[in-house]
């Protein structure tokens, strides 16, 4: 008798969700890190920016790369080899002794982290329907707020029992237990023994992806056909708009709450940790909404379309940040946006699923990570500027104020490129 269990895709978002947890683990170090490092090396604001600089311009390189890579060799190796990159990179930050050798070490790690997405959302589609992909996305997805919550209760416990270079090597080296299970219990569907027929037959229930598996006919699909086709610019503007905020999220909150309410950042942080875990259920909860709509008989292009609506105008509140004078007011209000964001996120991965085939999705995806990543190379600049000359005038809350005030907006501008450039998310086809 087979006691496997039939619903193996689950255990996969499992494996997802732990790699991407890490993955954000190892990133969000350097933020909660901040202020002590500031004090060692004498970082000012702009210091700061160029170094996070460093991290997206290679993360941004990185997404392209290894988008193609992972079509060509697959979502086993290509995860396995993106994972081995960053943990390294990530315990390297601890002989680092100067802001150019911090520079270096966050370059790999971004080259090595821009490996995680292009592969998970590949698997993803390797292994479920359109109908549940949004919502495997979302579980797996909030790995990144989950990795977010655990940093700033570890990192500042490590940090004031051994010091900052022993909190590097210790989250860096979580990795590579990671990588012994997924090694071991990770396969393409077709091949992983045990899984049911039943499961295959659910997992290939898209009309439209049978028919597009046998018309394949091997041919590879290059950069320049990609990107002649509207699909294609409608994620890349949606990534460009959207990544940066997520990235002065995740960099800059840690200072923000020191800064403006007095955080104590060698303590353990709940407010800091609240804000991330609510983060979570906006990606879980993101997720399952496109779907609920599809259950609900709505074709794939309306779902996504008006759950990413709905969550660009959630991130809008923010706009009040300004009037808050009470940090945990702060963190309700910081809290949606981080939600919305997450589970505009999860629906906005799975749109490259939803309008290219399986064997160029990793590509679609790298090439909109490459955006998303040139964005957030350029809005730290705008950040560090604008907090550097505020900080100058003794008013470094009006600095955020305004950036506040771009997060805001920067969802409802992508929601309407995209929409202008695919308004019906049509699949591309390549015959």
């Amino acid at each position: 008798m087979n006691t496997k269990p039939k619903t193996f895709r689950w255990t996969v978002v499992v494996l997802l969700f732990a790699a991407t947890t890490i993955n954000y683990l190892d990133r969000q170090v350097i933020g909660l890190l901040k202020p002590s490092l500031e004090e060692e090396f004498n970082w000012s604001e702009l210091d700061y920016s160029y170094i996070v600089m460093a991290f997206t311009a290679s993360y941004a390189l990185g997404y392209l790369v290894f988008g193609r890579i992972i079509d060509k060799i697959g979502s086993k190796l290509g995860l396995a080899f993106s994972l081995i990159i960053w943990s390294v990179a990530a315990m390297g930050h601890a002989i680092a002794r100067t802001t150019f050798a911090f520079g270096f070490w966050r370059a790999l790690l971004g080259l090595g982290e821009s490996g995680n997405f292009p592969a998970s959302i590949k698997v993803v589609a390797e292994w479920f329907p359109k109908k549940d992909r949004a919502f495997a996305t979302g579980i797996f997805n909030s790995g990144t707020n989950i990795g977010a919550v655990i940093a700033p209760i570890v990192v500042p416990w490590i940090l004031g029992v051994w010091g900052w270079h022993e909190a590097f090597i210790a989250t860096g080296a979580v990795g590579f237990i990671w990588l012994i299970f997924w090694w071991f219990m990770y396969e393409l569907p077709q091949r992983k023994k045990g899984v049911s027929q039943e499961e295959i037959d659910y997992i290939n229930s898209d009309e439209d992806e049978q028919e597009e598996q046998r018309q394949d006919n091997g041919e590879e699909i290059g950069w320049k056909k990609l990107l002649s086709m509207r699909q294609t610019w409608a994620y890349i503007l949606g990534k460009f708009f959207t990544d940066p905020i997520w990235w002065f999220f995740l960099f800059w909150l840690p200072s923000y709450f020191s800064s403006i309410f007095d955080l104590d950042l060698k303590k353990p942080s709940m407010h800091i940790a609240v804000l991330y875990t609510l983060a979570t259920i906006g990606s879980v909860g993101g997720g399952y909404l496109s779907g609920w709509f599809i259950n609900k008989g709505w074709p794939v292009f309306k779902a996504r379309k008006t759950a990413m609506l709905i969550f660009a105008l959630a991130v809008m509140p923010i706009f009040f940040a300004r009037y808050v004078t009470e940090a945990w007011t702060a963190v309700w209000l910081i809290s949606l946006a981080c939600a919305a964001h997450q589970a505009w996120s999860a629906n906005m991965f799975t749109t490259a699923s939803d309008m290219f085939p399986k064997k160029a999705v990793s590509s679609v995806v790298g090439i909109g990570g490459l955006a998303g990543s040139l964005g957030g190379v350029l809005f730290p600049l705008i950040v560090g500027n604008i907090l550097d000359a505020f900080k100058n005038q003794g008013n470094i809350s009006g600095g955020y104020n305004i950036i506040f005030i771009m997060c805001g907006l920067a969802y409802i501008i992508a929601w309407a490129m995209m929409h202008f450039f695919a308004p019906k998310m049509t699949k591309v086809k390549f015959h």
